[in-house]
């Protein structure tokens, strides 16, 4: 099992993951302005069963790779690295988009449909594969037990944390828009924290000495 102290550093990091913009953030607020609540929370439901599946596949992956390539770990470090670092230049960038500027001319799905888009928004994201491929690593440590039952680990709690973000943005996506279309000043505030989280985290993982 993953020490305790090592799971907190784990948990920040899919803190910055989950409130990063990308093709699953943007998808569910734009959902749940569009059509409301309840149709965000079933295409959350099915961004979160996608998650299962990259879940699935990485831990499988994992277990072989670090097992029969000793210079994986440095390599997916510093992919993170790397990642963290473009994340955080994404977040500031001029004419960068708020999490909370979504687009608004979805037509009304049906439930089935809803669940489906969300699944597949979540299995082809790019983001989310790279942060398991990459970020897994940091915290595997073979003296720790089963590499598969620590990814596994990881991954449960990857979901417990996006899924917690995710359904309270829901719950308040109509009315946070509202605020941050009326307070632009605070949607700069939002990407610098942004961004400065995702840089903490890179150098971090850049000092980590590794296995």
């Amino acid at each position: 099992m993953i020490p305790f102290n090592d799971l907190l550093l784990f948990i920040l990091m899919a803190f910055g993951l989950v409130i990063t913009p990308g093709p699953n953030m943007l998808y569910l607020i734009s959902r749940s302005i569009v059509q409301g609540r309840k149709a965000g929370i079933i295409s959350l439901v099915g961004i979160i069963t996608g998650f299962f599946f990259h879940i699935i596949m990485v831990s499988f992956g994992l277990t072989a790779v670090l097992f029969a390539v000793p210079m994986a770990y440095t390599i997916l470090k510093s992919l993170g690295v790397l990642y963290l670092l473009y994340m955080a230049y994404q977040a500031v960038k001029p004419n960068s988009t708020s999490i909370f500027e979504a687009q608004k001319d979805l037509p009304i799905d049906k439930p089935a449909k809803l669940f489906s888009m969300g699944f597949l928004t979540s299995m082809l994201n790019p983001k989310v594969a790279v942060f398991y491929v990459s970020f897994f690593p940091q915290f595997i440590k073979i003296e720790h037990g089963s590499v598969l039952i620590q990814s596994l680990q990881l991954g449960f709690t990857q979901v417990c944390v996006s899924f917690s973000v995710n359904i309270l943005i829901v719950l308040t996506a109509a009315k946070t828009a509202e605020w941050f279309n009326k307070n632009p000043f605070w949607v700069k505030i939002q990407k610098w924290f942004m961004a400065s989280v995702l840089t903490g985290l890179a150098f971090k993982m850049a000092l980590d000495k590794g296995k």
